[in-house]
């Protein structure tokens, strides 16, 4: 059974971070705060409005970010195959290019959260997957 952890508690960091636009796409991206424990090309899971959903850090000239999250694993690597859950969130919460997000570090490295300045949540904390075993699953499904 997993644990919950509120997004005010001792144990979560919080950062202010902003949405962006990078390169040529007017599609918000989430830019990176500088202290998280994060570096390009790592996949982390990212909980927008209570639903874990999977993201890869990349770079651009300025730093890192999210340039969207998705269902799984593989939608994340392969971004043109799903809905975008951070544009979603974008739209749905009013936020675009410049606003400020809260951006929670749950489990650094791994799991993170975002919400609107202010707003409380609740995470699920899960265990991180076996390496062994996702190494398998990365192998059956040609994502490696």
């Amino acid at each position: 059974m997993s644990d919950s952890i509120a997004s005010d508690a001792d144990a979560v960091t919080t950062y202010r971070a902003h949405l962006t636009r990078s390169g040529g796409t007017r599609l918000p991206c989430l830019r990176v705060p500088e202290d998280a424990a994060v570096e390009a090309g790592d996949e982390i899971r990212l909980v927008i409005d209570g639903e874990s959903c999977h993201a890869r850090v990349e770079s651009d000239a300025r730093g890192r970010l999210l340039r969207g999250a998705y269902d799984n694993r593989r939608l994340a690597r392969n971004p043109g195959e799903g809905e975008n859950r951070l544009v979603e969130w974008c739209r749905e919460h009013g936020r675009e290019a410049d606003d400020a997000v809260d951006v929670d570090e749950v489990d650094p490295g791994y799991l993170y959260g975002v919400r609107v300045p202010g707003e409380r949540t609740v995470y699920e904390m899960t265990g991180r997957p076996d390496e062994g075993l996702r190494d398998i699953a990365d192998s059956l499904l040609g994502d490696e």
